[in-house]
């Protein structure tokens, strides 16, 4: 029972948070967007729209982390992806104006700001008002009902009980805890259909194979092209890096085989240089392939690589792994280099002093979460590293999540399918 009533208020006081914070940031974000697009027609909106329309992925973004931590409702995000070569400037922004608004998914989430604002809003507050308006019939009952009534006339009312005196005070009471009963049982189910609506707003419907068939068409070639300028990379750091200096190690040898009779110090000289030369080229292979696929990562699994991963970085970061399997190399490889890529860019623009990675499984899904206390403001669909991770996960089906608001935290969620052995 005290696991019913502690998942009961939980549930109450999230949903009271969905209620009050989710009413007034769709109905803003409604109001900014509708305003934006029409300015459109102006010119004046092309600049705008962009700017607006991204708050309202965040906002869309940060609905479905919520949803999948507190509810385990997963929803999908299928944002077309912005091509690598769009221009900046006003041309750019243009450009970025005309995507967003032919995407699909940018309607969707106008539509779900309507909902969200109405129907979302009262199952939302559905299961707080369960929870947490008994509290007031028991007031009611213990006295309070004689600051709304003479005792004598209806002062107040408590839902349908009308309060004129202590008897029907203690109707309320009853009419209280039947509410708080019914909430104890029925408030995180309530939360769930919140969500559940949520996500059939969101999520594609009409056209959702045609879609899925695009989206799995796009990650491919993103992949094939990613492929290409991987080995590209490779050919490259080979040839000037490691190649370089084998050739210069075995010219140097070629001089101290010449030099050793005649001139012995200048031959001892170039042994050193050769093996200085030969120390780096190790060193720049052993680097090389720990960028094509890292040892510890093939060897003991995605949970000690990301740990190997996190010892390297100049910010703290804490690594926290649930036991489980292991996952296929590829999915692996493909959670690897995405946190890597997280990190990267928390380290190099978030500006954040600590950083924490949670690495689970649960319900056929690979999650990790990669949060951080910077300075926020990061946006999917801004042609860099997220949107580099966006595609990766893509080959997978996975999916990518950013709550980023300004002045942070920034919090990073992937979710890969995937079995674990």
């Amino acid at each position: 029972m005290a696991a019913r009533v502690r998942s009961a208020v939980r549930a109450g006081l999230r949903g009271l948070c969905l209620a009050a914070v989710g009413l007034a940031g769709s109905i803003t974000l409604f109001v900014l967007s509708v305003l934006s697009i029409v300015f459109v027609l102006l010119g004046v909106g092309a600049l705008t729209t962009p700017w607006v329309l991204g708050l309202v992925r965040h906002w869309a973004n940060w609905r479905r982390v919520v949803a999948a931590e507190w509810c385990g409702v997963r929803i999908p995000a299928t944002y077309r992806p912005f091509p690598d070569d769009l221009r900046g400037g006003i041309v750019g922004q243009l450009e970025r104006c005309r995507l967003m608004l032919g995407d699909p998914a940018t309607w969707r989430d106008l539509r779900w700001l309507l909902v969200d604002m109405t129907a979302g809003f009262v199952t939302a507050v559905l299961p707080a008002g369960l929870v947490f308006y008994p509290l007031e019939g028991y007031a009611i009952a213990a006295g309070l009902w004689r600051v709304f009534t003479d005792g004598t006339h209806v002062g107040y009312w408590y839902g349908f009980v009308p309060i004129s005196g202590q008897g029907t005070a203690l109707l309320a009471a009853l009419l209280a805890t039947a509410l708080l009963v019914t909430g104890l049982f029925t408030a995180p189910a309530l939360l769930r259909v919140h969500f559940l609506l949520t996500r059939s707003v969101l999520a594609p419907a009409d056209g959702e194979l045609a879609e899925r068939v695009r989206v799995l068409t796009e990650t491919r070639r993103d992949a094939v092209d990613t492929s290409a300028a991987e080995l590209r990379r490779i050919e490259r750091d080979l040839h000037d890096g490691a190649q370089a200096r084998l050739v210069a190690m075995g010219m140097d040898l070629g001089t101290v085989e010449a030099l050793i009779e005649k001139d012995p110090a200048r031959a001892k000289e170039l042994l050193a240089q050769a093996r200085q030369s030969s120390a780096d080229a190790l060193t720049e292979l052993r680097d090389l392939v720990r960028g094509i696929h890292p040892p510890v990562l093939a060897e003991r699994g995605l949970g000690d690589a990301v740990r190997a991963l996190a010892l390297r970085l100049p910010v703290a970061t804490e690594v926290d792994v649930e036991p489980a399997g292991r996952a296929d190399a590829p999915v692996e490889s493909a959670a690897y280099f995405a946190v890597s890529e997280a990190l990267t860019n928390a380290v190099k623009h978030a500006g954040a002093d600590r950083i924490w990675v949670d690495i689970a499984h649960g319900d056929g899904m690979l999650r990790v979460s990669v949060t951080d206390n910077g300075r926020g403001g990061a946006v999917i669909g801004a042609g860099g590293g997220l949107s580099g991770i966006e595609r990766r996960l893509g080959t997978f089906d996975g999916v990518l999540a950013v709550s980023s608001p300004a002045g942070g935290p920034t919090m990073v969620t992937m979710e890969i399918p995937c079995v674990l052995s």
